[in-house]
């Protein structure tokens, strides 16, 4: 038996629960919100996908119910207040911190042994609050957001090259924002380097719209994106459930890597069924490593303002 449980049934948890129904990864599904009805509704209308997407089992709807959410194997965390138009993520850290602190006791009063995801806003602070709250391995918290990032990128580098969005090898650095990190240097398409098929200004122009593709979203929508949030993190979930050994940027606890200590960062990590299961320390260059360095003050800038709250301390 194994069971994975998504908290949070707005547009990214809805989302995020019919990618990990499709993907069939495990024998019980669960979706939880605080609102009547809304999980319920939405998990009912996935399951009755199930016979046309070619899944076999059954995913379940609570209302603020964590005893259904027992022994899960992976819980997703997305509750929060998304994001509106002219809304920082800092903006969110007051309402969002305690929100999530709450769900992660809920969690781990009920499955000790989970590994958790956020997708919560702002991302690497709402992962801190979250492993500092689980008082678990931080190989088991971590957050949803290179994937994501890295995601972005790809689409708009096979958008501009005119090839498949497979065949690209990318990765980003750097907390979940205007900050990250794409690295152009450790990039290619099907062994090619990026910089090989794209102009250098071109190229920078990807940069920049990947570094505000979430800013982007939310403008055209009047709400924060789901579908590639959602689908980001199935992929994470996929990655430890079937054991896949994947390399994927996530915001993941560093203690001492990149020289970093006791914060989350974006970094590649080696993803299976036990979380992370090794940081990979890339041989950044003093450019990219200087830019490593802005986004990680500017994730201790929004942990300076989370101490402020004391939200933990509560």
């Amino acid at each position: 038996m194994s069971k994975i449980t998504v908290i949070g049934a707005g547009n990214v948890g809805a989302t995020c629960a019919d990618a990990i129904a499709r993907r069939d990864l495990a024998t019980e599904v669960v979706l939880l919100d605080i609102k009547p009805g809304i999980s319920e509704g939405k998990a009912l209308d996935i399951w009755q996908t199930s016979a046309l997407a070619g899944f076999n089992h059954q995913i379940k709807g609570v209302t603020n119910d964590y005893s259904a959410t027992t022994n899960s194997d992976v819980v997703v965390i997305t509750s929060g207040v998304p994001r509106k138009p002219g809304m920082s993520r800092e903006d969110l850290i007051g309402v969002n911190a305690g929100i999530v602190k709450s769900v992660t006791e809920n969690v781990i009063k009920a499955s000790p042994n989970a590994i958790i995801i956020i997708v919560s806003n702002p991302l690497d602070v709402m992962t801190y609050v979250a492993f500092k709250t689980a008082k678990t391995l931080s190989s088991k918290v971590f957050g949803m957001a290179g994937t994501l990032d890295t995601a972005r990128y790809k689409a708009f580098l096979a958008e501009e090259i005119g090839v498949t969005p497979l065949d690209i090898q990318a990765l980003l650095l750097g907390g979940h924002g205007d900050t990250m990190v794409p690295l152009p240097r450790f990039t290619s398409v099907g062994g090619v380097p990026v910089t090989d098929l794209v102009a250098k200004d071109k190229l920078e122009a990807i940069i920049e719209r990947t570094k505000k593709g979430g800013g982007e979203l939310t403008n055209l929508l009047g709400t924060s994106a789901w579908y590639a949030p959602g689908t980001s993190a199935a992929y994470m979930v996929e990655a430890i459930m079937r054991d896949q050994k994947k390399l994927v940027p996530v915001c993941a606890y560093l203690d001492g890597e990149y020289g970093y200590k006791d914060m989350y960062l974006g970094v590649p990590v080696i993803l299976g069924k036990n979380g992370v299961e090794k940081v990979i320390e890339l041989n950044l260059n003093a450019e990219e490593k200087a830019l490593l360095d802005a986004s990680a003050q500017a994730v201790k800038k929004t942990l300076g303002v989370l101490d402020t709250m004391n939200v933990l301390d509560k």
